[in-house]
């Protein structure tokens, strides 16, 4: 099993930036990607931008060049910087490994004035 403990959400302003956490624990070395989710009010969950053990990225074409995704494999963590934030970035964020075989419990981001 996998546990996976988000921080780092909150209220921003438009434009302002965002860093988001994701510390695993528990059987890490079975996973091989980690990746950042979020679901809006009425709408699905998507990917917002993937990252694999050897440190490949993905990204939505929404996020491209305003997002970054990283990893502390010391740390067993995963980053998300959001610049540039805009209000439809609003949604809760949710760390995912292993594409969606594991979830953190979410953490709310708020763009607005």
């Amino acid at each position: 099993q996998v546990q996976l403990v988000e921080s780092g959400g909150g209220l921003v302003q438009p434009g302002g930036s965002l860093r988001l956490s994701c510390a695993a624990s528990g059987n890490i070395f079975s996973i091989y990607i980690m990746g950042w989710y979020r679901q809006a009010p009425g709408k699905q969950r998507e990917l917002v931008a993937d990252i694999t053990k050897g440190g490949y990225t993905t990204y939505i074409d929404s996020v491209k060049g305003r997002f970054t995704i990283s990893r502390d494999n010391a740390k067993n963590t995963v980053y998300l910087q959001m610049n540039s934030l805009k209000p439809e970035d609003t949604a809760v964020y949710y760390c995912g490994a292993n594409h969606r075989s594991y979830w953190g419990q979410g953490t709310q981001v708020t763009v607005s004035s």
